[in-house]
């Protein structure tokens, strides 16, 4: 009933056939007490019964939400803002987190399912009311949640708030889209002259402001970049505001904005990225905006430790030092898990 400590890697626990032994050997248990039972598992007592010792297992991870859609801009209107990018959330050391915050804190899961979800790409608007466009979808880890990044600003409306804010079309009295603390930032201001509009915000900063008479768009807010599987990406940038000469330039998968007569760019799959704000239309058709980008979620388990899927995860694995690093890039419903153990 005795149990021993051997070397510095492994503890032998005493070892009882069943419950019934158990009690017999230790008539009087104390608290973080651990013993091995046959059929069972490992048990410790808590001061009051025998609960079954769970494993924990550190994960590391990268939640990015759905870029927002660019808006869209009217014939003969002037600029369009660009989509804000996907919520970004990280918890590996070393590295940052979304809106300016460093890494989240350690997360060390049970054995057990957790839910899985992608965000949605947010479509570019092709309306100027921005009625057609749509933010993006929020990404899914258990309990970690990134919020769908913001649809940027139209002709007729504002940027909208999200993980990162849209950007603020050129457009009098109109305003920007805000971030979610510590995922992302808002979309940048846009000008009341010189026909250009503002970036989306993104992971890593503020989207960019418009410019003046004869200016480029207001580049997309910066993304984050993560090493994680093993080389450094960079994700989660907002997408270019429109502009009169040239359109906003982007990083971290958003898309550039429209230029001229031109509709904005999409924003890169699996980033996160927000899409690109439409320029000046034609006489004859709306200028659309671009689309978002589809988000991503990325984890790892330590070597050994196996994860499940539900049957609508798309995913890939590599192994990467001492862990199997998950990227997930597609879920088919909100209802898929992962089943860890």
């Amino acid at each position: 009933g005795t149990g021993s400590v051997s070397g510095l890697d492994a503890v032998d626990v005493p070892v009882y056939a069943d419950g019934t032994a158990r009690d017999a050997a230790i008539a009087a248990p104390a608290a973080g007490q651990i013993v091995y039972v046959t059929g069972s598992g490992t048990q410790a007592y808590n001061g009051s019964a025998w609960l079954a010792f769970t494993a924990m297992y550190p994960v590391s991870y990268v939640v990015v939400a759905g870029g927002g859609g660019g808006g869209a801009c009217a014939p003969t209107s002037t600029t369009a803002g660009g989509g804000g990018a996907g919520g970004y959330r990280s918890n590996v050391t070393g590295e940052s987190s979304g809106g300016g915050t460093s890494a989240e804190s350690t997360l060390n899961l049970a054995g057990g399912v957790y839910a899985l979800t992608v965000g949605a790409l947010g479509t570019g608007s092709t309306s100027t009311t921005g009625s057609s466009g749509s933010s993006g979808g929020d990404s899914i880890f258990g309990t970690i949640v990134s919020t769908g990044g913001g649809l940027g600003g139209s002709q007729s409306t504002n940027g909208t708030a999200g993980g990162s804010g849209g950007g603020q079309p050129y457009v009098t009295g109109s305003t920007p889209g805000a971030g979610t603390a510590s995922q992302g930032f808002a979309g940048g201001d846009g000008g009341s002259t010189g026909a250009t509009a503002a970036g989306g915000g993104g992971a890593g900063s503020v989207g960019g402001a418009a410019g003046g008479a004869g200016s480029v768009g207001g580049s997309g807010g910066s993304g984050v970049s993560s090493s994680i599987t093993g080389a450094a990406v960079v994700r989660a940038g907002g997408g270019g505001g429109g502009g009169h000469t040239t359109g906003g330039s982007t990083t971290g998968g958003g898309g550039a904005g429209g230029t001229g007569i031109n509709w904005g760019s999409s924003a890169t799959v699996n980033t996160g990225g927000g899409g690109g704000g439409a320029s000046m239309s034609s006489n004859s058709a709306i200028s659309r905006g671009g689309n978002g980008a589809t988000g991503v979620v990325i984890f790892t388990l330590p070597t050994g430790v196996t994860a499940t899927f539900s049957g609508g995860v798309t995913q890939t694995s590599t192994t990467v030092g001492s862990n199997t690093v998950y990227t997930v890039t597609a879920t088919s419903t909100t209802s898929e898990t992962v089943t860890i153990a």
